[in-house]
């Protein structure tokens, strides 16, 4: 949809000075005839936000920590650039009208919210941020029947089932294959991982993102969080999708059909091709990621993940099969047990335990609404938070 009356798309950019939102600013400022940056959103670091808005001159900018607008504000005055702090503010910006695409590229369970509220306003949706479909799943599902809304996927792993599946008859997929570089500590031993440090966490081998979601794919939770994810997006049974440790980072996952035949879609680990193909609705985009010659990755290997080293990775099974909120306990656990890691509160071997433990102790909910995922992202964060010192 294009609600402006130009030609050119109008963008919400949620998390604009993290990694995705700043390649997404990239693709913004190489494509200035098809891509214009409405509104700008991010965390807390206002000086990146005012340095983005500088350069790119939105009608509309937000810090989400209210106690940075003071300063947001102080950097942007002059410029006739409309202020707002605080996480209502972003969510009630996704009415606008002169928005026509949301590029959710926020962490955690921060997308969920904004996300809902576009849906509802029948805006396109760049989804960057897995845990929305993760914490509300079928939720977002029923939203989108009842809306003129599109989700097209931002993450690599699931704009290349995306671009499989296009031209295919649904009724054809056999399965949804995956891929996961293995982390960091790919053949590590247990009692390796027992002494792993936040140093280590943080040296992905092949993709350079924030910290968060570089523990998160360390511990493989972020290939959980993706199968459960794609259950959603493109509505294959869970048993039918699973994931395979591809070091290369060459192909980006694959679909695998009745006849047999398995599509895949290879790039270079750069996100500039997914954020570009799903800002341009699927039309490719020249020079938006440079080319890559096959002759220089001329092995390529696939293996089995070992659960046994990486549990976080069952929790894919086990959320799908309980269903209800139990994804949403699940999101929240992570998010207090990566940040008391990172804090070096926790041993990096008790980010599983503190999950399990957090999902034991919060009350299942079978059929939750959007109100029953707030309140169960509370609950479970304030239980989490209450088991972190028993982990020390």
């Amino acid at each position: 949809m294009n609600n402006s009356t130009d030609t050119i798309k109008n963008i919400a950019l949620l998390g604009s000075t993290g990694s995705i939102g700043t390649q997404t600013l990239d693709i913004i400022a190489r494509y200035p005839d098809r891509f214009r940056a409405t509104v700008l959103a991010a965390g807390r670091n206002a000086d990146l936000l005012a340095e983005q808005c500088r350069i790119h001159h939105p009608a509309l900018a937000i810090i989400a920590d209210e106690s940075q607008l003071s300063r947001l504000r102080q950097l942007l005055d002059g410029l006739g650039i409309e202020t707002a702090a605080g996480a209502q503010a972003i969510a009630d910006a996704m009415e606008r009208p002169d928005i026509d695409t949301v590029v959710t590229a926020t962490v955690g369970y921060s997308g969920l919210l904004p996300t809902v509220r576009a849906i509802k306003a029948g805006k396109d949706i760049a989804l960057a941020n897995k845990e929305t479909l993760v914490v509300a799943g079928e939720l977002v599902t029923n939203l989108l029947a009842d809306s003129t809304s599109r989700i097209i996927p931002v993450d690599s792993e699931h704009s290349a089932i995306y671009q499989c599946l296009i031209g295919e008859n649904p009724a054809t997929v056999e399965k949804l294959i995956i891929t996961a570089s293995g982390g960091p500590f790919r053949g590590y031993t247990a009692e390796q991982l027992a002494g792993v440090t936040v140093e280590q966490a943080l040296n992905h081998p092949r993709w350079h993102m924030g910290a968060k979601i570089t523990v998160d794919s360390s511990t493989m939770l972020n290939k959980a969080f993706e199968i459960i994810e794609a259950r959603w997006l493109f509505g294959i049974p869970p048993e039918r999708i699973e994931a395979v440790v591809h070091p290369q980072s060459i192909v980006h996952s694959m679909v695998q059909f009745r006849d047999g035949a398995i599509k895949a879609q290879m790039g270079l680990p750069d996100m500039h091709l997914p954020i570009s193909y799903a800002l341009g609705d699927t039309d490719r985009l020249a020079g938006a990621e440079k080319g890559m010659t096959l002759a220089d990755y001329a092995t390529l290997t696939f293996e089995r993940p070992d659960e046994s080293l990486f549990p976080c990775l069952s929790l894919a099974r086990r959320a799908l099969a309980a269903g209800g909120n139990t994804a949403c306990v699940i999101n929240a656990a992570n998010e207090v047990a990566v940040a008391a890691f990172l804090d070096k509160k926790i041993p990096y071997t008790g980010i599983y335990p503190l999950i399990c433990d957090t999902i034991n102790r919060v009350d299942y909910i079978a059929a939750p609404t959007l109100d029953d995922y707030v309140a169960t992202h509370t609950a479970a964060t304030a239980v989490a938070r209450e088991l972190v010192p028993t982990l020390h």
